[in-house]
């Protein structure tokens, strides 16, 4: 698959999959994922934010955000952007790291 709105819907998909554990509802429908966005090159870039600035779980949604996108055909990366945590910018470090060991995992 490469065609970028087809890889972005599949995404979404995968991402209903997602799910918070507080609230038992999906990442998407509980507007987690503000904005997404595929490259012909099977880039997914998107911002996470997390419930709320204190989300106690926004290190575990977001990696199984990460993750389940990897498992979706056509991706060959991702940047991800967290957004409104208190922790941002280390939780974003931490997050361009995961990714670049996973990408680094599949070559």
């Amino acid at each position: 698959m490469t065609d970028p709105k087809q890889i972005q819907e599949s995404v979404l998909t995968r991402l209903t999959a997602v799910i918070d554990p507080e609230t038992n509802v999906d990442v998407v429908t509980m507007g987690l994922i503000p904005q997404l966005d595929v490259d012909a090159d099977g880039l997914v870039r998107y911002k996470f934010r997390p419930s709320s600035p204190i989300c106690p779980i926004a290190v575990f949604l977001a990696l199984n955000i990460i993750h389940a996108i990897f498992e979706v055909e056509g991706v060959s990366s991702q940047e991800i952007t967290v957004t409104d945590y208190m922790q941002a910018d280390a939780l974003n470090q931490l997050l361009k790291e995961e990714i670049a060991r996973l990408v680094l995992s599949r070559t």
